[in-house]
């Protein structure tokens, strides 16, 4: 039998194959079954093998999938509706898959999508670079600036309060600050016409 008589119609390249959810139970109280059926046939409809069960309404939910069928599934290239990849994410399936899958060599992409997939470029390691510069130099400067406040304070202090063997620069107490019979007594000390008493 040569290739051109086979009918690829109803090959199994053909064949888009889906795990997904199959509604059991009755009214208002589903219960799901999760199986591998052909996209082409109805949700409830002919499957062609059941690997787990799935009911939302117990609490918690029940989630019960044959790992080793889904795995093998998946690695047949079935693939998982949006609701039973997040099962299958639950009852570990996935992660297998995930881990046994081989990683698929692609082709390098272009422009700015293939930057950012990429990682920081030298553009933006060069900026982080210069903000982390930026930063280290403003530390530094407000380091400075506290030093020279702490040390502008001590000199304050050391001028304020002479210590024991140092004379003040400016007199204790000053004229206009004495007591008013000091302040008279100063002045009749004092010679009003140049020496003459």
């Amino acid at each position: 039998m040569s290739l051109n008589s086979v009918d690829t119609t109803e090959s199994e390249n053909d064949v888009a194959v889906k795990l997904r959810l199959k509604r059991m139970g009755k009214k208002k109280q589903p219960t799901y079954r999760i199986v591998v059926a052909d996209s082409r046939s109805p949700r409830d409809g002919r499957f062609i093998e059941a690997i787990g069960t799935y009911a939302p309404r117990a609490e918690p939910s029940l989630i019960a999938v044959d790992n080793a069928k889904a795995v093998a599934w998946l690695t047949e290239g079935a693939k998982p509706s949006e609701t039973v990849r997040k099962i299958l994410e639950v009852s570990g399936a996935w992660g297998e898959f995930t881990a046994n899958k081989p990683a698929k060599a692609r082709k390098p992409a272009r422009g700015k999508a293939a930057e950012r997939a990429a990682g920081p470029s030298k553009q933006a390691a060069s900026k982080q670079a210069a903000a982390k510069k930026a930063a280290e130099k403003k530390a530094a400067e407000k380091k400075a600036a506290e030093k020279k406040a702490a040390e502008k304070k001590a000199a304050e202090k050391k001028v304020a309060a002479p210590t024991r063997g140092e004379v003040a620069s400016e007199p204790a107490t000053r004229v206009d600050e004495m007591p008013e019979s000091t302040a008279d007594d100063a002045e009749t000390d004092a010679p009003a016409d140049g020496g003459e008493e």
